[in-house]
This record gives C-alpha cells, sequence and structure tokens, in this order.
C-alpha cells in the first residue's frame, strides 16, 4: 500500500472534450459547454485535490493513510474525458477516428514519460544496489503500458514498504492506455443502441461488474495488489465517468433534462472524497468491497457539479488548485522515482535524515521538474505537435552558434541517459539484499519443518518451587519478514521454538494465526508475536491476541526498527500495552539495531546473520525477564475454607 500511484488522464488547462483534440475554439453542441469558454470548470481542482492525496500518501502516509483514492478520482476524470471526446465526434461526423485517436493519447502521455525513465533509470544506475533489481521488468511494463500486469506476473507487491520499485507508480498509467485502447471500440457498438437509456444501461453494467469482480477476488488478509493492479477489477472508475459522460453529453436532437446540481451537492462530494482518504484502509475489506466505488461515485457527483456551471465549479479551480492540476501529470511520473532515489541518497536513519525533511526535498523536486516538463515539454508539443517540435530543434540547429551547442549538449545528455538506462537493466542483480535474508530465513524455517517431530506428550509437571527458564519450552513465534530473515537464529538458540513468519504481515493478521494454530494444537505456553513492521496497530488488535492467548500463556512482543512514518507510534503502543501486565514482555529490537544499521540489508529493515543473532538475544532476554516475574500469591484457600491457616505466599 503502495504504498501506493495513480494516472492522470490530461496534462495542461481542461477543456470541451472536444478541444481536448481539436482546436480551443471548436463549438460543440450539448450541455456541457459553458458559454464563452471551452473549459470544462472544477476539472483542474479535482487533478490537484486527488494528485496532493497521492503525494501525501506516498511521501507522508501517516498523514493520509487512504490517499491512494486519488487513483480511483482520476479514473473517473479520464473516463468521463475520453467518452465525452469520443461522443462528441460520433454525434458531429458520425463516425470515431481510431488512429487519430490513439496518435493524440500517445502524443498526451508518452513524451512526458521517456525523461522520467531516462533520467530516473540513469541515477539508479550510478547508485546501484537494491534499486536496480527487476528493473528490466519495469522498463518493460513501461514501455509496453503493460506494468499493472508485470508487476502481477512477478509478484510485486503495490503494497510493500521494503522494495525501492522505481517505477511502481506507471501500474494506473497502464491501466489508463489499457481502456483507451478497448474502450472506443466497445463505444462504437454501444452507440449503435438507439436509446440513450440502453446505453447507459450497457454502461452502468460494466461500472458494476468490474466492481463486483474486484469484491469477488478480494482475500481478507491476503496482499491486494492483484485486485488493486487488474484492468478488469479496477476499471469501474473510468466506467463511472464514462456513464456520466453518456447521461451529460446528449446526441444531437436530444434535449438535456439533467438538473444542475446545487453547490452543496458538490462540496459535500468533495468532502466525502477527503473523508475516504482518511479512513479507507489500504488492505481493508471495506476499501475493496465498496469503498472505491463510493469514492468513484462520489467524483462523479463532484464532476457533475462542476462541469454544469455554477459557483463550485470555479470555487474548485481557484488559481493554486488549477496550477497543480495543470501540471498533475508531470507531478505523478515525478513524484515517486524522486522519492525512491532520496531515500536512498539520503536514509531517515542517517544523522541529518529523518521523514519530513526527505519527504519535502522529494516534493521540491518533483515540482521542479514537474514545472520544466509541463514548460518546455508538454506545452510545445500541445501547441505544435510532436513533428512541430522537432522542427523547431532543426531550426535552432541553423541558428547562432549558442543555440547550435544547446542542441548538441542536449542530443550529448540524451544519449548518455540512454546509456545510463542500458547500463543500469545490464547490471541489475537477480534480489536485493533484504531479498537473499528473507530467502535465507525462509531455507531455515523449512529445513527446522521438516526435522522437528510433535511431542508425543506434554512435559512433566513441574515442581511447585521450580521456575525454569522460559526459554527451555516449547515456543511459538510468528512474525514478519523481519522474524523471517533472524528465523535461523531464533531457530538456533531456542530448541523448541516454531517460528511461523511470512513476508509483508501485519498485526491485524495476528488472530487469525493464532486460532489457527490453536485449533491445531500448536499454540505453546509461551507465544513471541513481531508483527510491527508493515504498518500501524492498534490496542484492539492487541488485546484480541492476549484473549486467543488466554489466562495461562506468556506473550513476547517485539518491536519495529523500520523508516516509516508509523514506527514511533507503533512501538509506543507496544511499550504501553507491555507496562504493568505480568503476562507480557517487550523485546527491544529497535534499540538494539538502532546504532548498528551495518548489520542490516539495504533497505535498512532486514537484518543479516550478525543482526538476527542481534534479534533472537533481545528475544531471549524478554523470555528471562518474563520467567523472573513471581507467580502471584495463592488466594484459593479463601474460597475453600475462610478460617484456615494461610499458606506460604507463594506456590
Amino acid at each position: 500500500m503502495t504504498r501506493s500511484p495513480l494516472s492522470f488522464p490530461f496534462t495542461g488547462r481542461t477543456r470541451s472534450t472536444t478541444a481536448l483534440i481539436a482546436p480551443a475554439n471548436t463549438s460543440v453542441p450539448g450541455p456541457m459547454n459553458a458559454p464563452r469558454s471551452n473549459r470544462l470548470a472544477g476539472l483542474d481542482g479535482l487533478r490537484a485535490l486527488a494528485v496532493i492525496a497521492v503525494v501525501l500518501y506516498h511521501f507522508f502516509p501517516a498523514v493520509l493513510p487512504g490517499g491512494f483514492i486519488g487513483v480511483d478520482v482520476f479514473f473517473v476524470i479520464s473516463g468521463f474525458l475520453i467518452t465525452g471526446l469520443l461522443v462528441s465526434e460520433h454525434t458531429r461526423s458520425g463516425r470515431i477516428s481510431l488512429g487519430r485517436f490513439w496518435q493524440r493519447r500517445a502524443r498526451r502521455l508518452v513524451p512526458p514519460l521517456i525523461p522520467v525513465i531516462l533520467i530516473s533509470c540513469s541515477i539508479a544506475f550510478l547508485i546501484g544496489g537494491d534499486v536496480l533489481v527487476g528493473l528490466g521488468a519495469q522498463l518493460l511494463g513501461a514501455t509496453t503500458f503493460g506494468y499493472n500486469w508485470v508487476s502481477i506476473a512477478t509478484d510485486a507487491s503495490y503494497f510493500s514498504v521494503n522494495e525501492p520499485e522505481l517505477l511502481r507508480n506507471l501500474w494506473s498509467l497502464a491501466v489508463e492506455e489499457q481502456f483507451y485502447l478497448v474502450w472506443p471500440l466497445l463505444l462504437l457498438v454501444v452507440l449503435l443502441l438507439r436509446r440513450p437509456h440502453v446505453r447507459l444501461a450497457v454502461v452502468t453494467g460494466l461500472f458494476i461488474a468490474s466492481a463486483l469482480w474486484m469484491g469477488l477476488l478480494y482475500q481478507p488478509g491476503a496482499d491486494p495488489t492483484r485486485v488493486y493492479y487488474g484492468s478488469d477489477t479496477h476499471s469501474f472508475g473510468l466506467f463511472a465517468g464514462a456513464a456520466l459522460a453518456l447521461l451529460l453529453r446528449r446526441p444531437s436532437g436530444h434535449r438535456n433534462e439533467l438538473p444542475r446540481l446545487r453547490p452543496w451537492l458538490g462540496g459535500g462530494a468533495i468532502l466525502a472524497i477527503i473523508g475516504f482518504a482518511f479512513w479507507l484502509p489500504e488492505d481493508g475489506t471495506a476499501t475493496y468491497r465498496g469503498g472505491l466505488v463510493a469514492v468513484s461515485l462520489a467524483t462523479a457527483v463532484a464532476i457533475w457539479a462542476g462541469v454544469r456551471g455554477g459557483r463550485f465549479g470555479h470555487l474548485l479551480d481557484a488559481a493554486p488548485l488549477r496550477y497543480l492540476g495543470e501540471r498533475s501529470y508531470g507531478i505523478y511520473l515525478w513524484h515517486w522515482p524522486a522519492l525512491v532515489l532520496v531515500q536512498l541518497l539520503w536514509p531517515a536513519s542517517s544523522p541529518s535524515g529523518g521523514l519530513l525533511p526527505i519527504g519535502l526535498l522529494a516534493t521540491a523536486i518533483t515540482l521542479v521538474f514537474a514545472g520544466i516538463s509541463y514548460r518546455w515539454l508538454e506545452m510545445p508539443i500541445r501547441r505544435v505537435g510532436v513533428r512541430g517540435s522537432i522542427r523547431r530543434v532543426g531550426e535552432l540547429w541553423t541558428g547562432p552558434t549558442r543555440r547550435r551547442r544547446l542542441v548538441a549538449a542536449t542530443a550529448a545528455l540524451s544519449l548518455l541517459l540512454v546509456g545510463g538506462t542500458t547500463a543500469a537493466v545490464v547490471a541489475a542483480p537477480a534480489q536485493t539484499s533484504a531479498q537473499l535474508r528473507i530467502e535465507r530465513g525462509q531455507r531455515a524455517m523449512d529445513a527446522a519443518a521438516r526435522a522437528a517431530t510433535q511431542a508425543a506428550a506434554a512435559e512433566a509437571a513441574r515442581q511447585a518451587t521450580a521456575q525454569p527458564a522460559l526459554t527451555e519450552g516449547p515456543i511459538t513465534a510468528i512474525g514478519d519478514s523481519v522474524m523471517l530473515a533472524s528465523a535461523p537464529e531464533l531457530q538456533a538458540t531456542f530448541s523448541g521454538m516454531t517460528v511461523d513468519a511470512s513476508v509483508s504481515r501485519g498485526m491485524y493478521s495476528a488472530d487469525d494465526i493464532l486460532r489457527a494454530l490453536e485449533a491445531a494444537g500448536q499454540l505453546h505456553p509461551v507465544v513471541v508475536v513481531g508483527l510491527g513492521t508493515n504498518g500501524p496497530i492498534t490496542d484492539d488488535e492487541l488485546t484480541v491476541i492476549l484473549r486467543i492467548l488466554g489466562p495461562d500463556r506468556k506473550l513476547v512482543l517485539v518491536n519495529a526498527y523500520a523508516e516509516r512514518d508509523w514506527t514511533d507510534g507503533v512501538n509506543a503502543t507496544l511499550a504501553d500495552f507491555a507496562a504493568g501486565n505480568r503476562r507480557i514482555e517487550l523485546a527491544n529490537w529497535h534499540d538494539a539495531i538502532a546504532g548498528r544499521l551495518d548489520l542490516l540489508a539495504g533497505d535498512h529493515v532486514h537484518p543479516g546473520p550478525t543482526g538476527g543473532q542481534l534479534y533472537a538475544d533481545e528475544v531471549g532476554a524478554a523470555l528471562d525477564r518474563l520467567a523472573a516475574v513471581p507467580p502471584l500469591p495463592d488466594t484459593s484457600w479463601l474460597l475453600r475454607d475462610p478460617d484456615a491457616p494461610r499458606p506460604p505466599p507463594y506456590r
């Protein structure tokens, strides 16, 4: 989650749907034409709000944990504009020029994308290491606009915070491009239907089918990347926009009877979108079984309220929002690679680092490069096209010496960036350092599972006064990839420990795992839980864990070390929950490893062998502290005979 990026249908000032591919003075009959203006009010403002949500979600996820919904805002805008454009052309000429449509979409989207890929990959080559892993597959997805399906095929996770996937944000651009390829063909069939309400019913049916398919494929507790990335499961926003376009743009000769929406309805829709950005969890059932659909519907209402005229659209298009909205495509393209590269060059764990300064620096870089792209690349191509821009470069070459030098320097830089990108793919290692350490832990865990035999009987009863070390008895450990990387050392240190650890687990999954172990008779008297790396946790989740363990089992909670916004909150929650409870002890992995980052992989999260032993030692120290806690005095004699002599205080 993600964490997780989005896409932007168009750049620059929003015009009427026909004006997106035709001269600005083209006039088209229909209700979406505002008097004396070709702009569709409110869309730049909506784009701005969406891109702000996306950037906050990636740069400061604790501030806006549901900011990933910005993708759905953009999808609705895109479906609305594209469908309006195509219907207008069909109404005007009786046909749709597919070749011209696809050519113009490529002209809009491809030129700004090229420098993002070349510059990012070349810088990544200079940095080297983990960021190069899988770069070839990423480039394949980027150049074919199939990034989402390439990621699904390679089991890449949108929500992984431990893999520096340089071009991850291009998944949604792929979803839109696939829609642009298929939808005009489907729309030609839809437009053969004479009755407008039948057309609308067909498109609404596609909207419902995609939404239901997402809900059906989503599996609670599993990584939701497949349903989030899939063009089949995540196209309902595009179809919601298409349906709205069919509602608002009636065929020539049909009177539009749809009312204007009151400004308060548009304002309510915006507030709903903002609320969803704060509330929807990236891995929650509510998100994939109705939440994202609700975001799409709220966006459709906001678009309707904006483009039908009135104050609401003009309020959305306030100058700062319009500025960001016009540059939203460039902001989206640049923000994620900027964040990844800045984090690699300036880790949050360094003395001068920190999540806030890293986010602010990445924001500044994003705005600068997006502004340059808009001013010197997107706008010139929009005015004179790709061929016209190439001709202008040729004219510069025939001009003064200074201009010829500028063209030569630009050409040389371009060749250098192409070479850097090629070298980055060739030099890419097969696995990240974190993946190597996780695989080492998985091999050790598998070997221990094969060698382990189920105990035939429980241990003999301990003598009344004996308090053996807890490390000598059977222990159940469940955890995330940090525990998985430490599994060899844990199993070597604690001969009776069974480790159940997996990548990308969060505390929310602990209850199901513990119940399954209890049902199988594999939940031991001592339980170690290390699930704080991958996201925020709550007291309720910890309370459920304690309830499942019952009154007799003891619990060790391992805190987290990761350069994430939520780490401090996770560790504070764990410490508060463990304080004062005789059955719980805290293993302070955070403080143990904080000064030993050389023992971690390049992601500054996963330990190697020495770090894994440090992890095991912290768990052992917590178990020793638990064993040292004296038992409660026996008060059962009060129930038997209140007048009987008191037994010794401890049994």
